[in-house]
């Protein structure tokens, strides 16, 4: 895949519908896994990588395959369905958070992935708290429900207990469970307008919930085995509200890197209008205003990337040619 065209306008001439997903969880509940499932269900990936194997598609430094742990975030880019989705897999180790609170500026929806077999653990409390703080709609995917002993219901009541009474197994949604139906309802007064007056509730309304962080769509399942993954990325997709974006350029950074020689990378998200190679960006640093040229624009995968021409509104990319950016800056428009 190009990545000019993948990240620009589809085959259609339709503008791209970016979701840019942020994968988050206490260490050893299974992020990298689950974020290689994903990959490997969309095709992105033909073998599945394993962080106990030191092959993690996502895991390419040579201290995490040498550790077992991600340290630095990482992006993978794939289509599903209608949709071009941004993996940012991110560390779990308490050591490393301010890289992954970093990511969370630039996400739309996070999937908050908890151990079955472990429950919610310490850190995993304090993600909860980070999302709320940043005001992130989350998805919740609970892993490990192969191993003996796990209770999807004993451990939904203990979501709705520790995080909040929205957390809604999504895998009975699908059903048409009609308990379900009504747990969803209760959560806004005008849904439960809506519930009484159809007897049931629009796609529409579910996205305005979640985006409103008033759900929080659960699913159960085992990212090793493949199980309940291909219906987390099914509902991220249908429940993730698209966001609308202004016409004037702006973008938001969030990382700071080098590639293998030595090229100053400046990782960001497109908030605003289209980014172009060769454009000239504003900024400031402190009270210095400063002009430069954007030189490459990288779509990466993994630890390869393509070179693109533009990026639109809701993308992501790594741009070379800014020597005075640091995370958390605001380019162009971006406030």
């Amino acid at each position: 895949m190009k990545g000019a065209d993948f990240m620009g306008n589809n085959s259609e001439n339709k503008p791209d519908r970016y979701i840019n997903i942020g994968i988050v969880a206490h260490v050893d509940a299974g992020k990298t896994t689950l974020s290689e499932s994903m990959l490997y269900h969309a095709g992105a990936i033909r073998k599945l990588g394993r962080v106990d194997h030191k092959d993690a598609f996502l895991d390419t430094d040579q201290m995490e395959r040498e550790r077992g742990i991600t340290i630095f975030s990482k992006q993978a880019v794939f289509r599903w369905k209608d949709r071009t989705i941004t993996l940012l897999d991110t560390p779990g180790h308490v050591d490393f958070s301010a890289e992954m609170e970093r990511v969370l500026q630039v996400l739309d929806c996070a999937v908050l992935v908890v151990s079955g077999a472990d429950g919610v653990q310490g850190h995993t409390q304090t993600l909860w708290k980070l999302l709320k703080r940043y005001h992130i709609p989350t998805f919740l995917f609970v892993n490990k429900m192969d191993q003996e002993g796990t209770d999807c219901g004993k451990l939904l009541a203990e979501l709705k207990s520790r995080f909040s009474e929205g957390c809604i197994d999504f895998g009975r949604v699908e059903t048409g469970a009609e308990e379900v139906i009504e747990e969803i309802a209760v959560c806004d007064e005008q849904t439960m307008e809506e519930y009484l007056e159809k007897g049931s509730v629009a796609a529409a309304s579910i996205r305005r919930l979640v985006a409103e962080r008033k759900i929080f769509p659960c699913y159960f399942g085992s990212a090793l085995h493949l199980q309940g993954v291909e219906e987390l990325m099914n509902g991220i997709c249908t429940y993730q509200m698209q966001k609308e974006y202004p016409a004037a350029f702006g973008a938001k950074v969030y990382k700071i890197a080098r590639d293998g020689q030595g090229n100053r990378l400046t990782y960001l998200k497109v908030t605003g209008g289209t980014l172009h190679a060769k454009q000239m960006i504003d900024g400031r640093s402190g009270v210095e205003a400063w002009e430069q040229k954007v030189d490459q624009v990288r779509i990466y995968n993994g630890e390869k990337y393509e070179l693109a021409q533009e990026v639109a509104a809701g993308g992501i990319c790594a741009v070379t040619g800014l020597a005075h950016v640091r995370p958390g800056d605001a380019l162009g428009a971006e406030p």
